[in-house]
C-alpha cells in the first residue's frame, strides 16, 4: 500500500515508517519540523536502504498540504501522528493544542476526501480515558472526560473521525489508543530526541545518564501506589510501529470504525522505570521529588485482548528492552 505518513520524522512516526517499508509498503511522509529533525529521514534510509518521499508541510496548511496529494498522486491510506503532544504543556498553551490538532485533522480529511483516500490509522492515547474508574482499561471504557487540552483534542478529532464515517461509509477509521511509547530503534540510531526539555519521562532519564541533564524530576510522590508515584504502561515504540503494520492489514478489510489499546497490559510506576533503566544500563539516575503536574491521573495501564484477536497484534518487548534501546540512542543517534 502507499501510505501517506503525518509527522512520519517523529519519534512513532519514523519507527512506523520503517516498518511500513519493511514490510513492502511505501510511506510518504509529511512533517513540518516543528519537534522532529530532517537527518531521521538519512537514518531511516541507512536502516532501511530506502529513502522515502518526505515533504516539509504543515498539515495545517491547506494549499502547501494539497500540493503533496496532486504530486504523490493516489494513496491507499493515511496515518496521522502529526500534532502537538506533551500533557503539561497543553494545559499551559491550550489554544495553541486546539488549534494545531483540530485544524490539522480537519485539512487531512477533507484532502483525503477530495483526494479519494478512504483509510486512515489515527493516533489517539490513553488520555481519552480521563481518570480511571478501574484499570486495565477496556476499549469499550467511557471516554470524554480527559483531563487536560492534549487528552480532549484526541477525544474531539476521535468524534470527527468518527461522524466522517457516518456521513460517508466508505470512509475507515481506526483508532489506536497509545499508552505511553518509549524505547527506540534497536540500531540506536533512532529514538525519542524531542527540541528542548523532553516532556515524556524515558528521554529525560536518558538525557540525565549520559549527564546531558542534572537530574530526574519525579512529579509526585504521594499518589496512592505502591511506591507512590504514578503508574502507566509503557510500551516499546518498536512493537507500537508493529501494531500500525498490523491495523494496515485491517484497513483492507472495509471496518468502518474501530478502536485498539495499543500497550503492554502491565502498569510500571516511575520509581519502577528509573530502577529499570538503572538495571538494563548499570548507569545510577538521580531524582528529586517535585509536585505534581497538572493534568496527570494517578494510575492508567491497558487491557490489549482485542488487538491480539482481531490484528493478531501483542507487545513482544519488555522494559528492559526499552530503556537498553533508549540509552543506546542516547549515547549513539541522540543530537548532542
Amino acid at each position: 500500500m502507499r501510505v501517506l505518513v503525518t509527522g512520519g520524522l517523529g519519534f512513532i512516526g519514523s519507527e512506523t515508517v520503517i516498518r511500513l517499508i519493511e514490510n513492502c509498503h511505501e510511506a510518504i511522509i509529511v512533517d513540518n519540523l516543528s519537534n522532529s529533525k530532517i537527518g531521521v529521514l538519512d537514518k531511516i534510509e541507512q536502516i532501511t536502504g530506502v529513502r522515502p518521499h518526505c515533504h516539509v508541510v504543515d498539515c495545517c496548511d491547506e494549499d502547501g498540504f494539497e500540493k503533496v496529494f496532486v504530486e504523490e498522486g493516489k494513496m491507499d491510506a493515511a496515518i496521522h501522528f502529526a500534532g502537538l503532544k506533551a500533557v503539561g504543556e497543553s494545559t499551559k498553551k491550550p489554544v495553541e493544542y486546539y488549534t494545531n490538532n483540530l485544524l490539522s485533522t480537519l485539512v487531512l480529511v477533507k484532502l483525503m476526501r477530495k483526494h479519494d483516500v478512504h483509510s486512515i490509522i489515527f493516533s489517539s492515547s490513553a488520555t481519552v480515558y480521563g481518570v480511571p474508574k478501574r484499570v486495565p482499561l477496556y476499549e469499550t471504557d467511557p471516554i470524554g472526560e480527559a483531563t487536560n487540552p492534549y487528552g480532549q483534542t484526541k477525544i474531539m478529532i476521535e468524534r470527527i473521525l468518527s461522524d466522517v464515517n457516518k456521513a460517508d461509509p466508505s470512509f475507515n477509521v481506526i483508532l489506536l489508543r497509545y499508552f505511553n511509547p518509549i524505547g527506540g530503534h534497536p540500531s540506536g540510531l533512532l529514538g525519542e530526541d524531542p527540541n528542548g526539555i523532553p516532556n515524556n519521562l524515558m528521554p529525560y532519564i536518558a538525557q540525565v545518564a549520559v549527564g546531558k541533564r542534572d537530574h530526574l524530576n519525579v512529579f509526585g510522590d504521594d499518589y496512592p501506589t505502591p511506591d507512590g508515584t504514578g503508574v502507566r504502561d509503557y510500551i516499546h515504540v518498536v512493537d507500537l510501529a508493529e501494531g500500525h503494520v498490523a491495523a494496515l492489514k485491517k484497513l483492507k478489510e472495509n471496518p468502518g470504525v474501530v478502536v485498539y489499546n495499543l500497550g503492554t497490559g502491565k502498569g510500571t510506576s516511575v520509581l519502577e522505570l528509573v530502577h529499570a533503566f538503572e538495571k538494563a544500563t548499570g548507569v545510577k539516575i538521580p531524582y528529586v521529588v517535585a509536585p505534581r503536574r497538572p493534568g496527570d491521573v494517578t494510575e492508567n495501564y491497558a487491557n490489549c485482548d482485542k488487538a491480539f484477536k482481531e490484528l493478531g497484534w501483542k507487545a513482544k518487548l519488555n522494559i528492559e528492552d526499552a530503556c537498553r534501546d533508549a540509552y543506546r540512542f542516547q549515547t549513539k543517534g541522540a543530537s548532542k
